[in-house]
């Protein structure tokens, strides 16, 4: 377990990997404690992940980078696979906890068709009911971090036992294009589950939350950005990456985060270490923090 702290008291970051028996479903850990003072805002990435995200003390405004005039304001929530970025923001405080799973695992754990929480954001009391009030309230009650991971540890092992198995197949199928980072064919996946084409998306989509083309972007789109992130030249990342040119790439990264690429890596690099600064899932880019 890591957890990092400022020196003043305004924000506190912790994360840890879950017990052996989750991985490789449930990826990661993250607590969170925040006082800074002043609102702020971040922009959410499409990434391969799902999270379920439990504020024990404030609320997440979120809005869709595609249509500015709709927005929610959640406790609890839970983010499904989404081909399109989301602006969070909040007062300045906020203390919770997040679970990133891989969405196949979220689907157990969940006990819902993953496409009614993707390309969305939901209350995460709409699927969970009471689940995620009793876990809230047994989590604010610990006192540290590590009490309230073995607490996530206990708790989604026992909602695994008792939820709907995700066929193996699709775990397989996952598994082919998250390996290339989207750049596997699509047609080649269905033809090695064993499935028709029509089942094989039905079933995918039921169990993932969007159609392994949508999947696949998302990966090729995290690709591309480590790549430019790491210095790559946008030409030689965007073959990489599996994009036609350098153009394919700019618009690709422009539809789905609402910036392109020079822009948004540019705030990234503006952006100071510390509170929201840190990435949910190692390698990739799924936050970036925005002027308000």
């Amino acid at each position: 377990m890591q957890i990092h702290k400022d020196p003043g008291g305004t924000w506190e970051w912790a994360s840890a990997l879950p017990d052996a028996r989750l991985s490789p479903g449930v990826i990661r850990y993250r607590g969170y404690r925040l006082a800074l003072g002043l609102p702020r805002q971040r922009l959410e990435v499409p990434a391969d992940a799902v999270t379920l995200v439990i504020n024990f003390d404030g609320e997440l405004r979120l809005t869709d980078v595609r249509d500015p005039g709709t927005a929610t304001t959640h406790r609890f929530l839970t983010c499904g696979l989404r081909t399109s970025a989301t602006l969070g923001e909040h007062d300045g405080s906020l203390y919770g906890v997040e679970v990133v799973l891989t969405p196949w695992a979220a689907f157990t754990l969940l006990g819902v068709a993953m496409q009614e929480c993707s390309e969305t954001v939901v209350d995460a009391s709409e699927l969970l009911g009471r689940r995620v009030d009793e876990l809230a309230e047994s989590l604010a009650s610990r006192s540290r971090w590590e009490e309230r991971f073995e607490l996530l540890d206990i708790t989604l092992t026992r909602w695994a036992a008792g939820g709907p198995a995700c066929p193996p197949r699709i775990v397989w199928a996952w598994d082919q294009l998250a390996r290339t980072s989207g750049r596997t064919r699509i047609q080649d996946v269905a033809e090695g589950s064993g499935w028709g084409r029509r089942q094989f998306e039905y079933r995918f989509r039921r169990h993932i939350g969007v159609p392994a083309k949508s999947a696949a972007r998302i990966m090729r789109l995290q690709r591309a950005l480590r790549l430019l992130s790491e210095g790559r030249a946008p030409v030689e990342a965007a073959t990489a990456s599996g994009f036609f040119d350098q153009a394919h790439l700019t618009r690709e990264v422009t539809t789905m985060t609402g910036r392109p690429p020079t822009r948004l890596l540019a705030a990234r690099r503006r952006a100071a270490p510390g509170p929201g600064a840190r990435d949910r899932l190692d390698g990739r880019i799924t936050s970036v923090l925005v002027p308000r």
